[in-house]
């Protein structure tokens, strides 16, 4: 029978899979609970670690490099150990470095041979007894900022650059932060009081959202597994997310495409906006993608939203010309103003990335375009925060489409406290901003 593998294991391995396949730690994390049977009580300690030696993991190389002048090849298991163990004895109060140490030593010993565990256990005693070396050696700013919160350079760089260094910095700091779970309520059936009082009642820690009318904010529990979630009452979305929905500013009766529609949150805001009346187009480029967006519109009740597996480049072979009152073109991005969840993602995106969305982008807003309605309002959205795939896209989109224009009254339609942030007729939240996702809206309207 083979040894159940303790937590701290685990998570390695979870660490060397995330590095060696490019997958992603929030996947492989899911399976890995299930896989080895870990304790319920276990599962924090075990995200925690995972998720924390992945977001730390520039600052923690740092850290060990000069410990481990002199050793030849280390194996890639053998790094992983010493990550999640420095992890540990820098960055966890609750865990003695002794208990740390000592936990290292017996993975290394059943791991590997007898040299790899006298290494594991040099390398860590020498940093308890010498401490760390200190960030304040690095004198660029720039790069000392990128290791101190463990983004690349590059990364670094271009924010300074875009955004200034005090912004960037704030962003660096609150993405190495976990993310609180947001929910928004289906006001087709049910009210934010009464929702809250049931989420109350079966156990959960939720208040309401200061910033937007039908979000809740939790602080205990997984909403996901909650009745009021089974029984269509919630959807897990962002705060940041559900502010599209407002961008479109839609009335009943009203027809609605969602361009790039899956997993449907979107989608379904938009159908509740409606009050369940009109049609919600909802296309993605996936089968198994649109069942996602069908179950959601099932669990929720709502029966306006049409799905499609359509890629959006071709729409206009599907749908009429100016057969739409409003258009929502959530594209596809580089998704940086999501890294809190996915801390993984820093380390494998580059600028050619950045470059090749930002053709995709201009290409699917060229053809969603000409399906408006004289009018009508297109929003254009990415929960990423880099200027080249977004206000440069629509930039480049108004100078070639003069029947469009940026549409000022945007700002009326956005909940008060999102007010402040709308320039003319886009916004870009940061993740500092309200706490939410990165995010960003364009508003558009095309000529009459």
């Amino acid at each position: 029978m083979s040894k159940k593998k303790n937590v701290r294991e685990t998570a390695m391995d979870l660490l060397e899979s995330v590095e060696k396949n490019q997958s992603y730690s929030n996947l492989l994390l899911n399976n890995a609970i299930n896989k080895n049977n870990i304790n319920p009580k276990d599962i924090g300690l075990l995200t925690e670690l995972t998720y924390g030696t992945l977001q730390r993991k520039m600052s923690l190389d740092y850290f060990l490099q000069p410990f481990l002048k002199g050793n030849k090849k280390i194996e890639s298991w053998v790094m992983q150990l010493l990550r999640l163990t420095l992890y540990q004895m820098v960055y966890l109060d609750k865990i003695p470095d002794r208990a740390a140490i000592y936990e290292a030593v017996e993975i290394a010993k059943s791991r590997g041979h007898k040299g790899i565990s006298g290494m594991v256990n040099g390398v860590l005693r020498n940093i308890q007894r010498q401490g760390l070396p200190s960030l304040e050696e690095i004198k660029e700013p720039s790069e000392r900022l990128a290791i101190e919160t463990s983004h690349p350079l590059w990364l670094v760089k271009r924010w300074v650059e875009q955004l200034g260094f005090e912004k960037t910095k704030q962003m660096c700091e609150i993405n190495l932060t976990a993310p609180l779970q947001t929910a928004r309520v289906n006001f087709t059936k049910t009210t934010r009081e009464e929702c809250l009082s049931l989420l109350t009642e079966e156990g959960f820690h939720v208040e309401p959202s200061k910033v937007i009318p039908e979000a809740i904010k939790c602080y205990r529990g997984n909403l996901a597994n909650s009745n009021a979630f089974k029984d269509g009452l919630i959807t897990i979305q962002d705060e940041s997310s559900m502010l599209v929905a407002y961008a479109l500013g839609v009335a009943e009766n009203e027809k609605v495409l969602d361009a790039c529609a899956a997993p449907g949150g979107k989608s379904t805001h938009i159908a509740e906006k409606l009050q369940n009346t009109g049609q919600v187009v909802s296309l993605d480029l996936h089968e198994h993608k649109i069942k996602l967006i069908n179950d959601n519109a099932g669990r929720l009740d709502l029966s306006n939203i049409q799905t499609s597996a359509l890629d959006s480049r071709k729409v206009q072979e599907h749908f009429e010309k100016e057969s739409f009152d409003r258009i929502l073109l959530d594209a596809p991005c580089s998704g940086l103003g999501v890294m809190r969840r996915k801390p993984d993602m820093k380390y494998t995106k580059n600028e050619v990335d950045l470059s090749q969305l930002h053709n995709i982008q201009k290409n699917l807003l060229k053809a969603v375009s000409p399906l408006l309605k004289k009018g009508g309002i297109l929003v254009y959205s990415t929960c990423t925060i880099d200027m080249e795939e977004n206000q440069h896209v629509v930039a480049s989109f108004l100078a070639e489409n003069t029947d469009y224009e940026g549409d000022t009254s945007v700002k009326e339609r956005m909940p008060e406290m999102i007010r402040p942030f709308v320039k003319k007729y886009d916004l870009q939240l940061l993740p500092q901003d309200i706490g939410s996702d990165g995010f960003y809206i364009a508003c558009l309207r095309k000529k009459v």
